[in-house]
C-alpha cells in the first residue's frame, strides 16, 4: 500500500501540469481464479483505502479481443497490480493486459507495476514453468508488436 499511496501522492501533485490520472491503480487479474476471492477484497480493500481503483467487471466472451476500454483504463492509471493466478498465463486477454502495462511502464517510466503471485511461485512466472510455460507466447509476441508503434500520452 506504501507504493500505491506514493503513486497517489505523485498523481494529484502533477496536477497542477497536466491533466489528472482517473484512476490511481489498474488492477489486471483472472477472473475465473481470483474474482469471487483474493481479487475482490484486495479491490474492496483498495477502494477502503481511497484509491481509485478500476477493475474489469464483464465477463469476457472465449475468443473476444481486448476491450479499448481496458487499454484507456491503463493508458489513465498511476500504477498497475497484476495478479498472478494459476491460470492467468491460459487467458489471452490478461497477456494482453500485461503487455499493455509493460508497454505503459516503458513510455511512462513513472508507472508503477506491482506482481502479486495468488497461489503459483515467481520463480514459475519468472522462468515459464508450470502452467505458465503453456502461455500462447506468439500472441504475446504479436501484441507487443502492434503496441510498439503506440505512444499515446498516459497520465
Amino acid at each position: 500500500m506504501a507504493l500505491l499511496r506514493y503513486a497517489a501522492q505523485n498523481s494529484s501533485s502533477s496536477n497542477t501540469t497536466s491533466s489528472p490520472c482517473r484512476y490511481h491503480v489498474f488492477l489486471s487479474f483472472r477472473g475465473k481464479d481470483t474474482r469471487k476471492n483474493f481479487s475482490d477484497h484486495l479491490y474492496t480493500a483498495l477502494v477502503n483505502a481511497r484509491f481509485r481503483t478500476f477493475r474489469d467487471e464483464d465477463e469476457l466472451e472465449r475468443g473476444e479481443g481486448i476491450n479499448p476500454g481496458i487499454e484507456r483504463a491503463i493508458r489513465q492509471s498511476r500504477s498497475s497490480v497484476i495478479v498472478f493466478s494459476k491460470d492467468f498465463a491460459s487467458s489471452n486477454w490478461c497477456l494482453d493486459e500485461v503487455v499493455m502495462i509493460l508497454e505503459r511502464k516503458r513510455v511512462f517510466s513513472d508507472h508503477i507495476v506491482l506482481p502479486v503471485f495468488y497461489d503459483v511461485n515467481p520463480s514459475q512466472v519468472r522462468k515459464q514453468t508450470g502452467s505458465f510455460a503453456k502461455a500462447p507466447k506468439d500472441e504475446v509476441k504479436e501484441q507487443g508488436e502492434r503496441m510498439e508503434g503506440s505512444t499515446k500520452p498516459g497520465c
